[in-house]
């Protein structure tokens, strides 16, 4: 039995089909899912996809139990200002359910990257800036901003804040920045290495052990195979890992065999999963993955 916390994403992208945000959203929470996660995927390119804050606000009124992701928010894209107002009105018509996501970003070439002239260089260094001021702005504490001295209110508690990325820099950001580190698509045995890496980190700059958050995707579905043979080539093609690590990543198979990879990354470190649904059929998907997380803690 483990107890590790399980998430299901949801597409802001199929406008018409089962998987409406809305929809998806009451079908997890009913389903007896731990939390929703919305990513934040503007490109600017007339691909249908809905901004993930007005996401996020319509699952908030629309659910009462499941924490809401943000998987991971851009923050180059998002004024600081702006931005905490909008996590204070989020936690406030949530009642702080709100899990905040964070990442530099995977589209910096995009149209809405340069008509919004977000820095396309040292990001690293933008992310950090916004993760310190931001607290501040949330707990509506005055705050310079640009020169000016805002305060914003009614406050509102600060969301966990969940570092995203693979790379060294992410997990030391984990550390100084973020109560955790949200990592993706990588086999048990890469999440093992790496989350070791992070108590280790932690240890030495005097830090509780951050929490470790993967998320990756599942295909249990008719098409299954093809959306795995799909997954296999964006692993190796475009996030370079071997054939051998990218076997190992995609989730496939009966709810027992779903509910073995789980147990799998949750002794590898991981506190909570976020599982992606890929391919036809969600509503079925998502209740073969509602019976391995029962399987996972019977």
């Amino acid at each position: 039995m483990t107890t590790v916390r399980i998430g299901v994403g949801i597409s802001t992208s199929d406008l018409d089909g089962q998987h409406k945000v809305v929809a998806a959203a009451r079908q997890a929470e009913q389903a007896g899912f731990d939390s929703v996660s919305i990513a934040d995927v503007l490109r600017g390119d007339g691909g249908p996809t809905l901004e993930c804050v007005v996401a996020a606000a319509a699952v908030a009124a629309a659910t009462e139990r499941v924490r809401i992701e943000f998987g991971v928010l851009v923050l180059p894209t998002r004024h600081i200002a702006w931005l905490a107002a909008q996590i204070q009105a989020l936690q406030h018509v949530s009642d702080n359910r709100i899990v905040l996501g964070v990442g530099i970003g995977g589209f910096p070439d995009s149209p809405l990257w340069r008509a919004l002239g977000a820095p396309r260089r040292r990001r690293d260094r933008v992310i950090e800036g916004m993760l310190d001021v931001l607290p501040r702005l949330v707990a509506g504490e005055p705050t310079a901003v640009n020169g000016e001295v805002i305060t914003l209110g009614p406050p509102a508690p600060m969301p966990v804040v969940l570092i995203g990325g693979h790379s060294d820099h992410a997990i030391r950001r984990s550390v100084s920045h973020g109560d955790g580190w949200f990592p993706s698509l990588m086999s048990p045995a890469t999440l093992a290495r790496r989350a070791a890496t992070l108590r280790d980190l932690a240890v030495a700059e005097g830090r509780a052990r951050p929490l470790v958050h993967f998320g990756t995707h599942a295909a249990l579905g008719p098409d299954a195979a093809e959306k795995r043979a799909e997954m296999l080539r964006t692993l190796t093609e475009n996030f370079g890992l071997t054939p051998e690590d990218a076997a190992s990543v995609p989730i496939t198979g009966s709810a027992a065999q779903v509910a073995d990879r789980l147990a799998e990354y949750a002794a590898a470190g991981a506190d909570s999963l976020t599982i992606v649904l890929d391919g036809r059929d969600w509503e079925a998907q998502l209740d073969v993955l509602a019976e391995a997380r029962a399987l996972l803690r019977a």
